[in-house]
Parts: structure tokens; C-alpha cells; sequence
């Protein structure tokens, strides 16, 4: 277990699921999501919302296949790996588990990054080939690899997907078959670069299977085949992937694929294609809340069930105003990251005792999870109740970053700890609730404060759309609070009147101490806040108060 810890076991404040172990079978990640496909071969697995276009549960196996013999036979070999720049397509699954069953390993790239970020990761992560579509062609063309090209248009200097396909069929089983095993890698996704230089995080087909046995515990056989996802939270994210296509997959629901958020497109097609699961994030539902074109649709008409929010911090006060306006549908939270997965749910199956966690809490640990929480000084772990860096550790955390063993080395420690970077702490009953980053706390004249805390008090303001903290250097207090502040149309308020707004709702050290109204924040694809630029933008503006 590598070096011993320096205190001794009984000061160790380790806790672990309340839920009993889940059986983790020994199969491939493609293997175990298409388990008894056979019994739902006419079933839809995948739909896109905006061309109806559909794949069956029979066609997702088959072409999943054919096209996993396609790429080995364009010398694709164990453990190489394949860029895929794709927006939310019906055939983003197949082409994701086609290259795992294949044995190489699957990166998925924002297909609207610039040429130049593209060719990092491509660089970065050794990539021998790449799958995009037309639109995005032009982006990668110059990369000196092999480029596998979806859609109707035929590019003379790349492979057409549905080609190659039918190349597969026609080709012979001549090629030597490497037996993919559990403990290979099969993606290589990158860490947000919000925190710094963007990283490759080895993931193997055994850390993604019991991410899954793990996040599904509490979906009994009667779920089987009744859900419909919706699928419009970035493919190219590992929750996109693991979390809606592999999840919803394995219990044989429906993917209903977004490309591109559109509110008038996203309610119609929640009601047309009877959405019962809808993982988003904290801005549509904010546009979900305050925009009047929700009034345009009869909200009686929808299946919705549930909603998912992970990523970025709810606001409590949006959470309110999202169930007066949608009584009966369940908002979940979870809590995770690219280098572990999904790490905690909010609801689980209350008929298994199973329950709910609080509100505002990130929910209770998933089976065969371990989590504690350290002094981020000292590296003492801490009781109940008391926040700290939270620390995981599962058959879910990754093999490290990929070729950069320093970053790797100070993220897992030698007891296989993952350190997260998150402060939090777990509550009596065995909740978690998020503090926030450790990078991103303020340093107010010693006394931390978290941007999430005032950004949810600047979104309660009726007349504040969205709201974003930094922190700017200060020569007095080392750092101070500054919002960036969306207003709605025909608001009245001064800067001066939002800050006052602020300081009547939190202690003297939280005020925000500058306000800058701006036309939007800037936000990551799966709906962080990028600070860093909003703190670049800010240090060159800001006049202090």
C-alpha cells in the first residue's frame, strides 16, 4: 500500500458507503453496456432530437462491430489512441465503444476547439487517428493523421464512415485479434483546463465498469428499459459518455441527442420524445426558470421525471423557484470528476431505503466508495462535520495523468487516495455538501470566501440574469471579491446598488467589493464558470470601491 501513514489507523477518519458492495463483473466496457442487447434488438437506443434520425439497440451492436474491425483493420492496435471531434451525433456511442472494442482508447475533443487546441491534444495524447465530420474537417486535416469523416459528404483525402463500414463487412477475419482485458486503458478524456494545463486522464474499462456498477446501484430491473435520456450534455465529457450513453445503454433506455442547446428545440423535444431523465446544467436551468418562451409549451404534456445537475453549484435559490415551476419533477445533484467519475447521487430508489439526501448536499457516497477529508496544511484527516480536502479512493480512480507522472504523484498518493482539490464536508447522516475549489477560494484579509456562495446571493437580485466571483489582487486584503453581473433588459440598479444588495445578505469580510456588468459570463462546455479569463478581463478593468 506504499508508505505508511503517519498517524496512527484509529485517528483515520475514513467513511465509507452506507450502501453494501456491488459485484463488479470482469468484462469490457463495450461488453457490459451491451449485455442482453439481443432481447431489445428493435428497441431505440439513440435518436438525434433535431433529424429524427434513430439507431436500434440490433444496429448499435452491429455497427459497434463493424466498426471496431474497420479500425483494426486500418492498423488501429491495443492502446492507441483515437481523437474523436464530434458534436452530439446518433452514432457518438458506436464510435466511442467501436474504438474500446477494438482495443484502443477513445479521446473525446470539443469539436469546437480552435485548430490549434485540437492539435494539442492530439499531440498530447499520441493520437493516431481522428473521427469528425465535415464541418470540423478542415480543423484537423493539417494534423498528418488519418482522418475518418461522418456525414453525406465525401472528402477525397479522408475515410467515409459509412464506407468504411461496408468495407468491414466485405473484409475477412484475417487480422490477429488482441484480447482487450479490464485493466486497459479505453479512455483518455482531458481535465479542464479551468485549473491550469489541460491533462490526459487514463481511464481503464474496469474504472468506468465500476463507476457504473457503482452509479446504477439503485436502478432495479423494473427501470430496465423504460428511461429515455436525454443526451445533450457534451458526448466529448467523460459524464457525457460514461454517465448518459454508457449508463443509459446498459439498462436499455433511449438516448435522445442534443447537438446544440436551443430552449425552444430542448422543450419540444423533452415533450415529443418523452424525456424522463435530463442531466443539464445550472444555466438552462436558469433559462428554464426566467425565460417566458417556457410559456409557449404546455409543461402538462411532459414525462420529465428527473433532472441532473453536476458540474457547477445549484444555487438554492434557483432550485426553489425551479419546483415551484415544475412540481413533480425530481432535481438531482451529483458530484464528480474526469479523474474518478461520479463519486456521489442525491436520490436513490426510496422503496430499497435507499433516500434522499438533503438539499444543497451533493448526496451520499456511492457503493464501494471510500472518501475522507483532510486538512489541506497537515494531511490529517477530519471528522464529521468539519470541512476538508475531499480525498477518494475506489476501483474508479484513474491510472494517472497521462505522460506526466509529477501531476499524477501530487494528485494520487502513495495510499491510492485521489485528491480532489474540493473542500467539503460529510454530515451525520453521512451527506456531503461542496464548499467549493481550494484553488478558487478568496483570500479576504486571511478569511476564505467562496465565490459560490455570492454568486448564489447575486442570482437571488430579481434583476441579476447570472453572476460570476474572482478574486483581484488587492494590496490591503491580498484579494478581494468582484462580480461580473448580467442584468437583465430595463434594470434599473447601479453597480453600487448590487454590491449594497450583497453586503446586507453576508458577513463584512464576503462583501463583493467590485461589480462589473457584463453581457454574459463566460462558461466551459459542461457549465463551469472560467474564471481565469473573467479574472484576466477584470485585473485590466477594475477600479476598486
Amino acid at each position: 500500500m506504499g508508505t505508511p501513514i503517519p498517524c496512527s489507523a484509529q485517528e483515520e477518519h475514513i467513511f465509507r458507503s452506507r450502501h453494501p458492495a456491488v459485484v463488479v463483473p470482469d468484462i469490457t466496457l463495450p461488453d457490459f453496456v451491451l449485455q442482453d442487447a439481443e432481447l431489445y434488438a428493435d428497441k431505440v437506443a439513440f435518436v438525434e432530437a433535431a433529424t429524427g434520425k434513430t439507431f436500434t439497440y440490433a444496429e448499435v451492436v452491429r455497427d459497434t462491430r463493424r466498426f471496431a474491425k474497420a479500425l483494426r483493420s486500418l492498423g488501429l492496435r491495443k492502446g492507441h489512441v483515437v481523437v474523436v471531434a464530434l458534436p452530439n451525433v446518433a452514432e457518438y456511442g458506436i464510435v466511442a465503444l467501436g474504438i474500446m472494442a477494438a482495443g484502443g482508447v477513445f479521446s473525446g475533443a470539443n469539436p469546437t476547439a480552435h485548430e490549434s487546441e485540437l492539435k494539442k491534444q492530439a499531440e498530447a495524447a499520441d493520437a493516431k487517428l481522428i473521427v469528425t465530420n465535415d464541418l470540423n474537417y478542415g480543423k484537423v486535416k493539417g494534423l498528418g493523421l488519418p482522418v475518418i469523416v461522418l456525414g453525406e459528404v465525401c472528402i477525397s483525402t479522408a475515410v467515409n464512415w459509412n464506407e468504411l463500414l461496408d468495407a468491414a463487412d466485405r473484409a475477412g477475419d484475417t487480422l490477429a485479434y488482441e484480447e482487450v482485458l479490464q485493466s486497459d486503458l479505453c479512455a483518455l478524456p482531458f481535465s479542464s483546463g479551468t485549473t491550469g494545463m489541460s491533462k490526459g486522464v487514463m481511464l481503464t474499462h474496469r474504472n468506468l465498469v465500476a463507476n457504473l456498477c457503482s452509479s446504477l446501484f439503485s436502478v432495479g430491473p423494473e427501470m430496465v428499459g423504460q428511461v429515455a435520456t436525454l443526451g445533450l450534455i457534451p458526448f466529448f465529457h467523460i459524464y457525457g459518455i460514461t454517465g448518459i450513453c454508457c449508463a443509459t445503454l446498459r439498462n436499455k433506455g433511449k438516448v435522445v441527442v442534443m447537438g446544440r442547446f436551443e430552449l425552444r428545440t430542448f422543450l419540444n423535444a423533452l415533450i415529443t420524445q418523452e424525456v424522463s431523465f435530463a442531466p443539464i446544467v445550472p444555466p438552462i436551468i436558469l433559462a428554464l426558470v426566467k425565460n417566458p418562451i417556457v410559456d409557449e409549451f404546455d409543461l402538462s404534456k411532459l414525462k420529465l421525471k428527473a433532472i441532473m445537475t453536476a458540474a457547477a453549484p445549484l444555487a438554492p435559490e434557483l432550485l426553489t423557484a425551479f419546483e415551484n415551476k415544475f412540481p413533480g419533477v425530481q432535481v438531482q445533484e451529483a458530484y464528480g470528476l474526469t479523474e474518478h467519475s461520479c463519486i456521489t447521487l442525491t436520490h436513490g430508489d426510496p422503496s430499497k431505503g435507499h433516500g434522499i439526501a438533503k438539499k444543497n448536499s451533493v448526496g451520499f457516497l456511492l457503493p464501494n466508495l471510500e472518501i475522507k477529508f483532510i486538512n489541506p496544511e497537515n494531511g490529517q484527516s477530519l471528522p464529521e462535520n468539519t470541512p476538508g480536502e475531499i480525498c477518494v479512493r475506489s476501483q474508479c480512480v484513474m491510472q494517472g495523468y497521462y505522460n506526466n507522472k509529477e501531476e499524477t504523484a501530487r494528485t494520487i498518493d502513495a495510499d491510492g487516495w485521489l485528491h480532489t482539490g474540493d473542500i467539503g464536508y460529510i454530515d451525520n447522516d453521512g451527506d456531503i455538501f461542496i464548499v467549493d475549489r481550494i484553488k478558487e477560494l478568496i483570500k479576504y484579509k486571511g478569511f476564505q470566501v467562496a465565490p459560490a456562495e455570492l454568486e448564489a446571493i447575486l442570482l437571488t437580485h430579481p434583476s441579476v440574469e447570472d453572476a460570476a466571483v474572482v478574486p483581484l489582487p488587492d494590496e490591503e486584503a491580498g484579494e478581494i471579491p468582484a462580480a461580473c453581473v448580467v442584468m437583465s433588459k430595463g434594470a434599473k440598479e447601479s453597480e453600487e446598488d448590487i454590491m449594497e444588495f450583497v453586503a446586507s445578505n453576508v458577513a463584512h469580510y464576503k462583501k463583493v467589493r467590485v461589480v462589473q456588468f457584463v453581457d454574459s459570463i463566460p462558461k466551459s462546455p459542461s457549465g463551469k464558470i472560467m474564471r481565469r479569463l473573467l479574472k484576466e478581463k477584470m485585473g485590466t478593468t477594475s477600479k476598486a470601491s
